[in-house]
């Protein structure tokens, strides 16, 4: 693996038991994300965005039922070691995670500094909890929340004053990579602005990897060096950023980026008509068939992940002459 790839995940797939059947929430998932750089996620609710940031953290159910593939991080596999070995030496120590309402996820009763403190002292990456406290400062500070509110509980915080506290903790143990699940959901537009901006300016002076997942793609347009695509627990399309928010490829692709509104030109909004598939029973062949304007006789059949001439893959019949 090439040192400038930071993570690469190969045929990840994760699938639970439900009492309808086995639902492919991940199917055979693969990427690569250099180092220093923003890869945003979007895709419809329930194709698997969430899922892949918990398959890649192994923060997994019990109801699992399958889970497979490689994950490469920093040139280490880590899917190889046991749940001890990657607790201690990759989650929270290379990888953190800023999960999906995060304005919930802090404890009421237990103050905003002894919160954003724990990783650091459960992993041992301090001596002593006066050194915990110094580096919570630098956190804090890194994300604009003032000092004293060291001292607060949670519910005497802002809702965007607890997600930069939530930020400050996922930061705090000095991780490669950080995986934000919505991290401006539930904010108002000023709230989610200075957000992205603090996230911009704290992947730059740090030099930090980031996955964005969102449904907000004019919001993540800010943030994003790549981009992927998901739909129905696989990828579409994934592309440099530029490519995708210009030009997008894939079908479905075209037609999300038709729904999002634009400052710059009077355009009249698209909308993707019919339903996701369902994951535990979805359609032989594409899985975008059903919902496709551009469906073809081959769309019956399952289509390749087809590397184009400018590097981006998209997995869509339509593009397989085409390919580099």
């Amino acid at each position: 693996m090439s040192n400038d790839i930071l993570l690469k995940v190969e045929d990840l797939r994760l699938y639970f038991r439900t009492t309808k059947g086995v639902l492919r929430a991940v199917d055979g998932v693969s990427f690569e994300l250099a180092r220093d750089r923003a890869m945003v996620i979007v895709g419809e609710s329930g194709c698997g965005k969430t899922s892949l940031a918990r398959a890649i953290l192994r923060l997994l159910p019990r109801n699992v039922h399958t889970y497979s593939g490689q994950v490469h991080l920093d040139g280490t596999e880590v899917m190889a070691l046991n749940e001890e070995q990657f607790r201690r030496q990759v989650r929270w120590v290379k990888m953190s995670f800023v999960p999906q309402a995060a304005m919930n996820a802090l404890n009421p009763v237990v103050r905003v500094g002894d919160q954003v403190a724990e990783p650091l002292l459960i992993h041992n990456h301090v001596k002593s909890k006066k050194e915990a406290m110094g580096r919570v400062e630098e956190a804090l500070r890194l994300v604009g929340v003032p000092l004293d509110f060291m001292t607060r509980y949670a519910f005497e915080l802002s809702g965007g004053m607890r997600q930069r506290v939530i930020i400050a903790m996922a930061l705090v143990t000095s991780p490669v990579l950080v995986i934000l699940d919505e991290p401006t959901s539930a904010l108002d537009v000023l709230t989610q602005a200075n957000i992205m901006n603090s996230l911009k300016r704290i992947r730059k002076e740090l030099a930090l990897t980031y996955i964005l997942i969102t449904h907000d793609i004019a919001t993540s347009s800010e943030l994003a060096n790549e981009s992927m695509v998901m739909y129905a627990g696989q990828v579409a399309e994934r592309s440099h950023a530029g490519g995708f928010y210009k030009t997008p490829f894939h079908p479905y692709s075209k037609m999300l980026m038709a729904s999002v509104p634009t400052l710059r030109e009077d355009k009249e909004l698209a909308f993707i008509p019919g339903k996701p598939p369902s994951l535990i029973n979805p359609p032989e062949g594409c899985r975008f068939a059903p919902r496709c304007p551009e469906r073809f006789s081959k769309c019956d059949q399952d289509p390749p992940a087809v590397t184009m001439e400018d590097g981006r893959v998209v997995k869509c019949w339509l593009y397989t002459g085409k390919a580099r």
